[in-house]
């Protein structure tokens, strides 16, 4: 969603698009970014229920891309993603849930140890459906790309971060790690 920024609240903001304002809940990050008057370009996530229609804003693919990942966790609902995803980059929540790290997530307000630990196994589960089979053994660095584009990543970051850990020995989840801690480091 592109368009002028007309208001900026405690936790959103509204944007207007083509004559019509939309209210975007955001992250306090987004939101600092934020001024009123300006054009701004938000990622969206439009979240439609029976008793509840919003617009989460993101700055960026990749935090949307995660957010999206987390309300697949269960018990995890669109304010607490949004805290989580917003709470931290998003490499080093997705370096977390490679390494088993839960106290990442048990330092956003309203993540307790069984959430934290929830988020960590879903996660996982669905990283490995997506083909990346951690503890697999691979000798390309192909597979290492991949794992890093089904997590959001785009396909130019994946192969710089590859291509810097190349010479990495070990099985696939370590060339992972590997990779997602050049990622954090870079940005």
């Amino acid at each position: 969603m592109r368009g002028p920024v007309t208001h900026v609240g405690q936790d959103y903001a509204l944007v207007e698009v083509a004559g019509i304002g939309y209210r975007v809940v955001a992250g306090p990050t987004l939101l600092a970014k934020l001024r009123v008057g300006r054009e701004a370009s938000v990622f969206t996530h439009h979240l439609v229920r029976e008793d509840q229609e919003a617009l989460f804003g993101f700055a960026t693919p990749e935090e949307l891309t995660f957010f999206e990942l987390l309300m697949t966790v269960s018990q995890v609902g669109p304010r607490l993603a949004l805290a989580i995803t917003a709470a931290h980059a998003v490499t080093k929540l997705q370096l977390a849930i490679v390494t088993d790290d839960p106290d990442i997530f048990t330092s956003v307000s309203g993540v307790g140890r069984k959430t934290a630990q929830r988020i960590i196994l879903e996660l996982k589960e669905k990283v490995h459906a997506a083909g990346i089979a951690a503890g697999g053994t691979s000798s390309t660095d192909s597979d290492v790309v991949a794992a890093l584009e089904s997590l959001g990543y785009s396909a130019t970051e994946a192969r710089r971060a590859a291509g810097a850990v190349a010479g990495t020995a070990g099985e696939l989840d370590v060339r992972i790690k590997a990779a997602l801690q050049e990622l954090a480091r870079s940005r």
